[in-house]
């Protein structure tokens, strides 16, 4: 099965300059001395000198034969017999204004649905023959094929499947399988050694070496629910979607699912699921079929640095809280629009995608406890989770953040015939946008016309006098600004 592939290509340049030992180290320029080695910098405050590394005794690596030689029987080719439907939908075919062009009596025919072979990879991850791989590996499966290592092909059944994390679990009729143990995701760091372990292009078990190039990585190319990446450069093609990453101890640290390539081939850019992430949605599947989520039933956004300069958060992490859903388990735990959840049962909150992978990660009825800022002031509280709709993985926990500086804004009062030609309920307030100027700093924040801004630093606005009262008085600093945009309420920050 091919894997999912990111088509936009995005174009950066990258700058270096290395002459005799003069390197730019970040925002300044640091010198070394060819005589004796030291760097010619000022010496560092005491407060905030860091700890030398120690240094440490590494012997040559000269092969990873012994790691692969007890990973390689555990990883899987998968060939699926899929049933394709046609892009154009029946629908289409029957509606009267295209019937009309056809010969009297002649009914159109819409392209019926066509059979082909996709490839992947697995991984066993039970003795008596259950495997791990990606859901998109096996959607629309009418038969499954799986070849051992040793070449010994069985008929799998699928077991379950989850599309929001992109995972599934096939079961074989096989016993005393050599089963890959998971490491704990959470303890990989980024320069950790992979190896990438699949089927490429049918070509037969392939080994590739990398490293882990960046950890929670959001790619928004799927289903796009659930998605906690750790990327590595360690090449991945196609075929090797569902294969293993693994680190020199022979554990498995990820699920190969996704790779960044405009050509199709791999660039260094690839993307799999954390081991972490498999073993809860796994774990489920096997015992059920399905996988159970928490559901918090507020909506976030991640914090900028203007947001976190006009809210005064101590640094840029955190999520902020768009909307709260009534009787939800932030509701009755007493969350509020505008607070910026800061932990989440004693983990703190990176952005709010880490927010929403924690929430997804715990099941629902358990009691957690919740860290936030109010009004510049720390609070914590306690919920108890509810059940998310698998339906409503992608939106039901967080929503996508707007950020930036506005201004060079028209706006008019929200009055009933306004609100009535937005589709908005009786007795809405606000200010409606009327017109942004593609100059200004609105455009570039993404503002447009039939927007409703709602509040100004936590304060209601209802006339176009206010919000320019309200954005002068928040001087140098951005102003927050709550706005509402076809029932969807997000926090902008506008500089006045």
């Amino acid at each position: 099965m091919s894997l999912n592939e990111l088509s936009k290509s995005h174009p950066m340049r990258l700058w270096a300059a290395a002459v005799l030992g003069v390197a730019l180290v970040g925002g300044g320029l640091a010198t070394r001395s060819l005589a004796d080695g030291r760097t010619n910098t000022p010496a560092a405050p005491a407060a905030v000198r860091q700890t030398p590394i120690a240094p440490r005794t590494m012997a040559a690596v000269s092969s990873y034969a012994d790691v692969v030689s007890r990973v390689a029987p555990s990883v899987v080719t998968i060939r699926v017999d899929q049933r394709v439907k046609p892009a154009v939908s029946e629908q289409f075919f029957n509606d009267p204004f295209f019937r009309q062009f056809m010969p009297d009596g002649q009914q159109p025919q819409a392209p019926r649905a066509y059979h082909q072979e996709a490839l992947g990879s697995g991984v066993i991850v039970r003795p008596d023959g259950y495997i791990l791989t990606n859901e998109h590996v096996i959607d629309g499966a009418q038969s499954i094929k799986v070849t051992l290592h040793d070449r010994r092909t069985y008929s799998a059944r699928v077991v379950g499947s989850d599309k929001p994390s992109d995972l599934a679990v096939l079961k074989i009729d096989a016993a005393g399988l050599p089963a890959l143990p998971l490491a704990n995701s959470e303890q990989v760091r980024v320069g950790d050694v992979v190896l990438a372990v699949g089927d490429p292009l049918g070509v037969g078990q392939t080994v590739t070496m990398g490293i882990i190039s960046a950890k929670g990585r959001v790619t928004s190319l799927g289903d796009g629910s659930f998605e906690d990446f750790l990327q590595t450069d360690a090449p991945i093609n196609r075929g090797n979607s569902g294969g293993a990453l693994v680190n020199t101890d022979g554990e498995l640290v990820g699920i190969n699912s996704q790779i960044l390539s405009p050509s199709g081939g791999s660039i260094g850019i690839g993307f799999a699921i954390p081991s972490n992430m498999a073993r809860n949605v796994m774990t489920q599947l096997i015992a059920t079929g399905h996988v159970r989520r928490g559901l918090l039933g507020v909506t976030v956004q991640g914090v900028t640095a203007d947001l976190a300069s006009s809210l005064g958060l101590p640094a840029v992490e955190g999520a902020i809280v768009d909307k709260v859903e009534p009787d939800g388990a932030g509701a009755q735990a007493g969350l509020e629009q505008g607070d910026v959840i800061t932990a989440f049962d004693g983990r703190p909150v990176v952005d709010s995608n880490a927010l929403r992978n924690d929430v997804a990660g715990t099941l629902p009825g358990t009691n957690v406890t919740i860290g936030y800022l109010r009004d510049g002031h720390a609070r914590t509280t306690h919920a108890t989770l509810q059940a998310l709709n698998s339906d409503s993985g992608r939106t039901s926990t967080t929503s996508a953040g707007h950020g930036g500086t506005n201004g060079g804004l028209t706006v008019a009062p929200l009055d009933a015939r306004r609100a009535a030609r937005l589709g908005l309920p009786a007795g809405s307030r606000g200010v409606v946008v009327e017109q942004v100027d593609p100059s200004g700093s609105a455009a570039d924040a993404g503002l447009r016309p039939g927007d409703v801004i709602q509040q100004v630093n936590r304060r209601p606005v209802n006339t176009p006098g206010e919000l320019d009262q309200a954005l002068r008085q928040a001087g140098h600093r951005p102003a927050l600004v709550l706005v509402e945009r076809q029932g969807t309420p997000f926090y902008v920050t506008i500089r006045g």
